[in-house]
């Protein structure tokens, strides 16, 4: 029965196809079912826009076992698309002369907090928004209590105190350099500003005039109804991610047919004040010549330019939204594991893809290492100067965590051998004659990279 049932919704979609004279490419629907089929992604719902015509294509289920059928109204973790919305909030409050793009972002924080500068230079709005501020990827302060939901306990006030201590490493505007840190510090900037916390000011800018009902930070009880549950690389359950003080970073949630009017309105020309600061978010704000890219506020490129796009990713999924310069044309991919579809995307707009399944890993044999003994791994590893390596122990699990970077968990091989599943690459740890760990060394890249304990 659960199969008719999926037929039926897939052949219900092929009408509306036919009706619109609108359709997907077969080779990427044919993709979408191999990659759901061959266990990478529970449930892929996805659509396609050109000007006011719209086709969706879903197909797999909301859960890998006793799962309901997703369809254009399921909902999904977007991730850092929310970084997209972040930035049109600005360029809302940019086009309406109450902020301005040069505005230093110490005018908007507590006197209290030491914003870094570098040779003079300060870190200004349009430098979070363009991930140039210099600011890490992550701060060096973050420690989750749980790693399935990282960001769930991190506060304004560790936020503050990172700020304050952090000695910038490269020239502020120089250079593009990914941060959430950068982003969710935007969105708390706009939230001082504003008076409002982050997820109203996204209801009341952007989803309540779209219609997007299904678009916000807390789940209702309708859109629990219809979540998607998330899945890891590995196809076990994850948590959903709790973002809090750094909300503009990657803390909404949505559907396919919302996340269509967000995506139409971004093709759209109108005078609304919402069309004004989504067209100011388009315009390239930033050039980094040495990676031969640009980016707008927020907003990414590709293909020569002719593609503006952002994809997002939490623990257990992962999304892609984007449109096409001037031919009315977009794209969303939705999906509840971690495998990525971002090459989905890109090819529907224009882009040259060869559309292949992600590699499945053989990883090594997993021992079982006694809570003791790993407890004598934790600590603080100096690879380099300014850079360390944290490994933390959750129970039985251990983590490791390098400068600015995510916390992912490492899986023991022997005694005092772990590998991780995100990167190719392992640590072995050492002891003294007494039994006392002094060391680890990071094997990665062909390389061995040993690091003293200092900690």
């Amino acid at each position: 029965m659960k199969n008719l049932l999926q037929l039926f919704i897939i052949l219900s979609t092929s009408q509306f196809v036919f009706a619109q004279d609108l359709t997907i490419p077969e080779d990427i629907k044919d993709h979408v079912v191999a990659r759901v089929d061959q266990g990478f992604n529970p449930s892929i719902a996805m659509a396609y826009i050109k000007g006011d015509e719209v086709v969706y294509f879903n197909y797999g289920n909301t859960l890998l076992e006793n799962g309901k059928p997703v369809n254009e109204n399921t909902i999904y973790e977007i991730g850092s698309i929310s970084k997209v919305f972040t930035t049109i909030l600005l360029a809302d409050e940019v086009s309406k002369g109450k902020m301005k793009l040069s505005d230093p972002i110490s005018k908007y924080l507590p006197s209290s907090v030491k914003v870094p500068t570098k040779n003079g230079e300060v870190i200004t709005l349009k430098h979070l928004a363009t991930h140039s501020s210099g600011l890490p990827r992550m701060p060096n302060n973050f420690s989750p209590q749980d790693i399935n939901n990282p960001f769930a306990d991190y506060t304004v006030e560790q936020l503050y105190q990172f700020l304050s201590s952090y000695n910038l490493e490269q020239e502020i505007g120089s250079l593009y350099e990914y941060s959430n840190l950068g982003m969710g510090l935007l969105g708390h900037i706009l939230e001082l500003h504003t008076g409002k916390s982050y997820e109203e000011l996204v209801i009341e800018r952007i989803a309540k005039p779209l219609e997007m009902n299904d678009t916000q930070i807390a789940f209702t009880d309708r859109m629990k109804n219809r979540l998607a549950y998330g899945y890891n690389e590995e196809l076990e359950r994850t948590s959903n991610w709790d973002i809090t003080s750094l909300a503009g970073a990657g803390a909404i949630r949505s559907s396919t047919s919302d996340m269509v009017k967000f995506i139409q309105a971004n093709i759209t020309d109108n005078d609304s004040s919402l069309n004004k600061a989504m067209k100011l978010s388009h315009e390239i704000a930033f050039t980094d010549a040495a990676n031969n890219m640009n980016i707008g506020l927020g907003w990414h490129y590709a293909n020569n330019d002719k593609i503006i796009w952002h994809n997002g990713g939490t623990g257990g999924y992962r999304a892609f939204s984007g449109f096409a310069k001037n031919t009315k044309e977009g794209v969303v991919v939705l999906t509840n594991s971690a495998f990525t579809a971002d090459a989905i995307g890109l090819k529907v707009l224009g882009q040259d893809i060869k559309l292949q399944l992600p590699e499945k890993i053989d990883y090594p044999d997993i021992v079982d290492v006694d809570e003791k003994t790993l407890e004598t791994y934790t600590g603080e590893y100096q690879l380099a100067p300014g850079f360390t390596l944290t490994i933390r122990r959750f129970g039985n699990q251990l983590t490791a965590q390098a400068t600015g970077q995510s916390e992912f968990e490492i899986y023991a091989t022997s005694k005092n051998e772990f590998f991780l599943k995100v990167v190719e690459a392992s640590i072995t740890f050492f002891a003294n004659e007494t039994g006392e760990i002094k060391s680890l060394t990071l094997h990665q890249g062909g390389r061995d990279m040993p690091a003293p304990k200092i900690e």
